[in-house]
């Protein structure tokens, strides 16, 4: 009997190697058992199949402006893939850093000549606004963003995010056309990315800004202002001018809130305030 069994144990160690193949996936790696002996025993190898996830790439529309540059900067920080559009394919920032940016010729009023700054966009940033007459203003802050979404949508892009402006009650009135615009662009924005779409009403931003080669230090004001107005919310709730005490925010957290959103899927869709954005930021 006990011959009959040592055979056997010798029968079935012989043809392990032969009859069985095992691939185990772990950790993205693959361990494999194959036919091939080392000192009698089944030769363990071990193959990579280790998958890369999917680059993001960014489109920021605006990106030589004061919050759009700082979008691409907080992008690149992120290591995304980050492109800009502009009239004239170029950028007009100084800085080092936006040399690493893509940039693209177009014209937002021409809606033709998005779609191949659009190629391949898995998400949008859009900073575009402006100041004039009505008429402008609702062409800059309507019309071209409206325009952009439309031509994301047909392209498949994933996620749109807007930079709009905060309600500030009677000064909506002296600036109709601004405000007329943003209002119309974040209503095609939630028709053609409703699980998608994100629009941020920031009040006053501020930060340093460059106007041509002069620094403006609007932090100087900005900054204690929203340390004293992020905590006095009830202000904003008085009649009429109430809404002159909603807090400033600095654009390094409107841009930090902006690439979270367009970057992150589990993003919320909708409405961020001035509040939101601030806690966002943190």
């Amino acid at each position: 009997m006990k011959a009959v069994m040592s055979r056997l144990k010798l029968q079935s160690r012989a043809s392990f190697p032969r009859l069985c193949s095992l691939v185990v996936l772990k950790n993205g790696r693959s361990l494999s058992i194959s036919s091939d002996k080392v000192d009698g025993a089944p030769k363990v190898q071990e193959v990579e199949t280790v998958k890369t996830p999917p680059m993001e790439k960014l489109l920021v529309l605006g990106g030589n402006g004061f919050v759009g540059s700082h979008v691409c900067r907080e992008a690149l920080g992120h290591g995304l893939t980050v492109s800009s559009l502009s009239r004239s394919g170029r950028s007009s920032l100084h800085d080092s850093w936006a040399d690493s940016i893509v940039w693209h010729r177009g014209d937002l009023l021409s809606p033709d000549s998005l779609k191949h700054a659009l190629n391949g966009v898995t998400s949008v940033i859009s900073c575009v606004g402006g100041f004039g007459s009505n008429s402008y203003m609702y062409k800059i802050n309507g019309s071209a963003n409206i325009n952009a979404i439309k031509a994301a949508s047909e392209q498949g892009v994933k996620r749109f995010i807007y930079i709009s402006a905060a309600d500030f009650g009677l000064i909506n009135y002296l600036l109709r056309g601004y405000y007329e615009g943003k209002r119309s662009t974040e209503a095609e924005l939630m028709k053609n990315f409703p699980r998608g779409g994100v629009f941020l009403r920031p009040g006053f931003v501020h930060g340093t800004r460059r106007v041509g080669n002069v620094k403006l230090p609007l932090s100087i004001v900005g900054a204690p202002l929203e340390m004293v107005l992020q905590h006095a919310k009830l202000l904003t709730r008085i009649p009429l001018i109430g809404p002159l005490f909603i807090p400033p925010v600095h654009v390094s957290s409107v841009a930090k809130v902006a690439v979270r959103a367009a970057t992150d899927p589990a993003f919320p869709p909708g409405i961020l305030d001035v509040y939101s954005i601030l806690q966002r930021s943190r």
